[in-house]
């Protein structure tokens, strides 16, 4: 089977190249040799490597920038899945689109199901849920997969920052009126790798890693854990706050957990609760 993994170089990325299965051949894919938004320049590689199956894993997601930048984060959240999926249209290659929680509003008080609507917050928020019409509308053949708070060992995510400031500060306060359900990039990975063997499986899905937390709860995690693997030589005290006493330019939904029920099912990957998983992601940093 022969796999494009679009985003390449980005945290999702590098772990799809990491845990690819023994019989699977991929290529990665990120800028400056593939460029999303260039319609040419992804239908002339598309066209190419004709691959059985295209992940895309690359986003603007830069919630806050996206506020003064809403062209960019359009043309690489929105333009860009639009160009992938024309392309793989034309080759009749099947697409995995990785999508977010941030296209819904946050007012719900149960998870949100695949189907409920769509009233996004942010410029974020909007470029993705068009980048998800985009691929409808272009293709039959497309499996959108919507995740949340996701983090891993490379690049920039909330783990990794809180692990810098914790060794920085001397305290910290973090929001928590924002519940969701973190996830680690592995996890993620397994449910694609996990998708491209069933090929039947079409429509939008929903995966995050299992429980839930508020950011607060999350923190309070990332430094117990971490100081229980000598990541941290002490902890610092961590404060609980409100969204407002921490204003930011886009508004980010108070709720988002993702009803997940189907996916865990139709997939057949097993959930790990988010704290499981926080240990096995903190403790590979620890072992390098």
């Amino acid at each position: 089977m022969n796999i494009l993994i679009i985003g390449g170089n980005g945290q999702l990325g590098q772990t799809l190249s990491r845990t690819a299965p023994d019989h699977i051949d991929f290529k990665s894919l990120d800028l400056p040799e593939f460029d999303i938004t260039n319609s040419e320049n992804v239908a002339t590689v598309v066209g190419k490597e004709k691959p059985d199956v295209i992940i895309n894993a690359s986003a603007y997601t830069a919630v806050d920038k996206a506020e003064e930048e809403p062209e960019l984060a359009f043309a690489v959240n929105a333009t860009g899945p639009g160009n992938l999926a024309v392309a793989a249209k034309n080759t009749g290659s099947r697409l995995i689109h990785i999508s977010t929680d941030y296209v819904f509003d946050g007012t719900a008080c149960t998870p949100y199901q695949p189907d409920a609507p769509c009233t996004p917050l942010g410029v974020y928020g909007r470029t993705k849920r068009q980048g998800e019409i985009n691929v409808q509308e272009a293709l039959d053949d497309y499996v959108i997969i919507r995740t949340s708070w996701l983090y891993s060992q490379y690049g920039n995510n909330f783990v990794l920052t809180m692990l810098r400031l914790m060794q920085e500060r001397e305290e910290l306060k973090v929001v928590c009126d924002q519940v969701g359900s973190p996830t680690w990039a592995s996890t993620l990975a397994m449910a694609i790798w996990a998708v491209i063997e069933k090929p039947n499986l079409n429509g939008i899905y929903h995966w995050s890693d299992a429980g839930v937390a508020s950011w607060y709860d999350f923190t309070v995690a990332i430094q117990e854990e971490a100081y229980h693997l000598g990541l941290l030589n002490k902890p610092i005290p961590i404060s609980p706050i409100r969204s407002d006493a921490f204003p930011t330019p886009a508004k980010r939904p108070s709720y988002s957990v993702l009803d997940c029920m189907q996916s865990w099912h139709e997939f057949e990957a097993n959930p790990m609760h988010w704290r499981t998983a926080l240990k096995e992601m903190l403790s590979s940093i620890s072992r390098r």
